[in-house]
């Protein structure tokens, strides 16, 4: 068993109790919390429908036959498991304060509490890490250890560079459910088209918006700004360029929530000042189906 570090094991202990019901039916496969695409023989009953030449005659319910001489089935919706994979963006923008590191140390306790989640469903999961040198990935598994796994693979990584997110994401169609990880500060405009093929192929999507509290509120003392993948772009900061930034970053903020949305994808802003916990419980916990 891989050793934890004492916060991430708080944030797992904290939630113990949650599950990652699926929010649209899966696709039939292994037997799971989640219901499948197709009406099955599970104790779940649903309907009853006329019996058909090649049905299951351990199906008719014999009965209703004796009450109304006509040969009906039961039908019940079957339960199956989502395979989950995380996207987690390792770009050096997540790598702020340079100092601490916070937003990449919140980026990844959310995905670790995501990770935690959906392995309480009793679903498989895995992690790809966008990375600077080259993608990283942990299949998606349900073995006890999986957790603990892809915190290590976490810890071992660092935010820096620019990878892109984009041609990552077909990688991952085999998941039921996808959940990117980032602060969206790269190609987000492909990446967005991409997650919408996925959508239309039937899969889950949540993106997943990391935002460091001083991106919504830079600090006044602040004189100067420094794209954290492109360091030759400099900004001095007065009063009037911090007001054209809060709009800018104000509007943007929304048109991305807005295009995520469009796709059909799950959109979930998460700021470095709210407990994690209860950040991953606001992605997961939504109206299921």
């Amino acid at each position: 068993m891989v050793a934890l570090a004492q916060s991430d094991s708080a944030l797992l202990d904290s939630l113990r109790t949650l599950r990652w019901p699926a929010r649209r039916t899966s696709p039939v496969g292994m037997p799971g919390g989640h219901l499948a695409r197709v009406l099955g023989a599970s104790a779940e009953f649903t309907e009853y429908r006329a019996y058909q030449q090649g049905d299951d005659t351990r199906r008719i319910d014999w009965k209703l036959l004796a009450r109304s001489n006509r040969a009906y089935i039961r039908l019940s919706n079957d339960r199956t498991v989502m395979s989950t994979m995380l996207l987690v963006d390792a770009s050096a923008s997540l790598a702020y304060p340079t100092d601490t590191l916070e937003k990449w140390r919140y980026a990844r306790h959310v995905a670790l509490g995501l990770a935690a989640a959906a392995h309480s469903t009793g679903d498989p999961v895995g992690v790809m890490l966008a990375t600077a040198n080259g993608p990283r990935r942990l299949p998606p598994r349900t073995r006890r250890s999986v957790v603990y796994e892809i915190a290590q693979v976490m810890d071992d990584t660092s935010s820096a560079g620019s990878p892109l997110l984009a041609p990552l994401l077909p990688l991952l169609r085999s998941a039921g459910r996808i959940a990117i990880v980032s602060d969206f500060l790269g190609d987000t405009d492909p990446l967005i088209r991409a997650a919408g093929q996925l959508v239309a192929a039937g899969r889950e999507v949540h993106a997943v918006h990391v935002l460091h509290a001083h991106e919504l509120d830079p600090p006044r003392k602040t004189t100067l700004l420094v794209d954290p993948e492109d360091v030759s772009l400099k900004r001095p900061v007065t009063d009037a360029t911090r007001r054209k930034y809060l709009e800018t970053f104000g509007a943007w903020r929304e048109r991305l929530a807005r295009d995520w949305r469009m796709v059909g994808a799950y959109y979930s802003a998460v700021v470095t000042t709210e407990p994690v916990a209860h950040a991953v419980r606001r992605v997961v916990v939504r109206r299921a189906v």
